[in-house]
This record gives C-alpha cells, structure tokens and sequence, in this order.
C-alpha cells in the first residue's frame, strides 16, 4: 500500500489517498473494512485483469463511481514507485469505463467523462444546511452544486453535517468564481462518509463544463480552498474533462489480511 498526497506539489497538502496494488482480487467486503481501517477519504485498489488495471475506490463506509484524487494518485504509484514504462497508463473501472493518465514533466493528466446536469430548485434541506442561499443550484449524476456570489462565500460556509447527509446524493459541490484562479470549490460529503472532502477530482467533471460556460474558455485554473487546498488544471474537450495536477508520495507499506 501507498498513501500519496494528491493534487499538491507539497506534502501534508491536497488529498491523501491510499493505493493497494493486489495480486488477486479481494471480497468487497474486505475491501470496504481495509478503507474503513485507513480512514481516508478514499481507498484505491488496482488488481491486473482481463481489461488491463482494473481499479475500485472506497470511502471509509461506501464504494464509488469515480473518484479523481485517487486515480491520480495511482497513477503516480505506477510511474513513480512500480517502475511503469512509457508516460501514459490506463485503467479499467466497471463503474465509469476507461480513464487515462497521462504525465508530462510531472504533472499528471486525468481524462474523465464529463457530468451531465440540470438546473434545479434548492431543496429545503439544502439551504438549511449550509446556511446560505446559493445564486443557482445545479444537479448532477451523484451531487448538487450550488453556486455562490464571491471566493469568501465559499470559505464561510460552515456546514451542520448532519442535515447536509440527509440529502439524496453522494455531496454537495460549493463554487464561486475565484480570486487568483478561474474558479474555487468546497465538497461536502458526509452522506459518503467525508463531511468535507479536501481535493475531489471528480467534482471538476461538473466544475469544469459550468464554468467553461460561464467564462467562455476550456482551459481553466482551479483551487479547492480547503484546509488542506488543491490546485488543478481543468481543460473542457468535447464530452471529456481533462483534469490535471501533481502529487507526492508519503507513505510505502504492506497490509496483513
């Protein structure tokens, strides 16, 4: 196992994720205990299958579809720790297809299928629970976004965690256009397990298309301003999201099961 810092060029910043690299297959059950033992946002693991590296992500209390940080992170593993030939690598997920990465002077490139999502009300919980009333409120394939006048709102919010896990998503996305960057974002996502998710990759699959739209560009500048923060390059192309930053290894070991 690998525990990488994801989406920061610094360690103890961006999002910590582990990385097993298995010989066989494991029970969902053991994986789900073996994520819940680490306590990260987010478990990864990769085992060689028929369809080439095969990858799962676990919360400490949930499975999900697609998760950004560590998919970059494993990625790094294999570029940086197993060795792995050539400067681009691609792995297999039965939840959300194929995803590559690619690394270029160390900065690594994901390629994700870009959300689909439509303007909606706000729920009542929704505004009860982070306190503030949003400009426009978005629903995607697993979250909400909500989208807020200015970067200080989204610093502000001070979620009631357990109201906001009452709502029937996998978390909320928090943005505004930023200050120093295009764009910053907070993620909430207790109902997962995470109350707030440091750097979430696959939020940038609908931060990137609303933005892109808002802003007239592709090419766009990102932080997600929590404590840890993340910096990441988002690029719009077609009915994919390119999503792009660094990362640092913390952590080698090995797991006993």
């Amino acid at each position: 196992m690998f525990q990488i810092d994801a989406f920061t060029q610094t360690l103890f910043g961006g999002n910590p994720a582990a990385i097993c690299i298995l010989r066989e297959r494991l029970p969902e059950t053991t994986m789900q205990a073996i994520a819940a033992e680490n306590n990260l946002a987010e478990t990864a693991f990769i085992v060689e299958g028929e369809r080439g590296f095969e990858i799962r992500w676990f919360t400490p209390v949930v499975e999900v579809d697609l998760c950004g940080h560590a998919t970059l992170a494993a990625a790094h593993v294999f570029f940086n720790e197993l060795n792995f030939k050539g400067d681009e690598i691609s792995f297999w997920s039965h939840r959300s297809g194929a995803l590559n990465v690619r690394r270029k002077e160390g900065l690594l490139t994901l390629d994700f299928p870009m959300d689909v999502y439509e303007k909606v009300g706000t729920p009542a919980v929704l505004l009860e629970a982070l306190g503030i009333e949003p400009m426009e409120t978005f629903r995607g394939k697993t979250d909400y976004m909500v989208v807020l006048p200015n970067e200080e709102d989204v610093l502000r919010i001070a979620p009631d965690f357990e109201l906001l896990s009452t709502i029937d998503g996998r978390g909320v996305i928090a943005t505004a256009e930023g200050t120093d960057v295009d764009f910053v974002s907070r993620f909430f996502g207790p109902e997962s397990g995470i109350n707030e998710d440091p750097v979430t990759g696959s939020a940038h699959t609908t931060l990137t298309p609303y933005w892109a739209g808002e802003l007239g560009k592709n090419e766009l500048t990102a932080i997600q301003v929590s404590t840890r923060r993340g910096h990441l390059w988002c690029r719009l192309k077609g009915d994919r999201v390119e999503i792009a930053g660094y990362a640092v290894t913390y952590l080698r070991g090995e797991i006993e099961v």
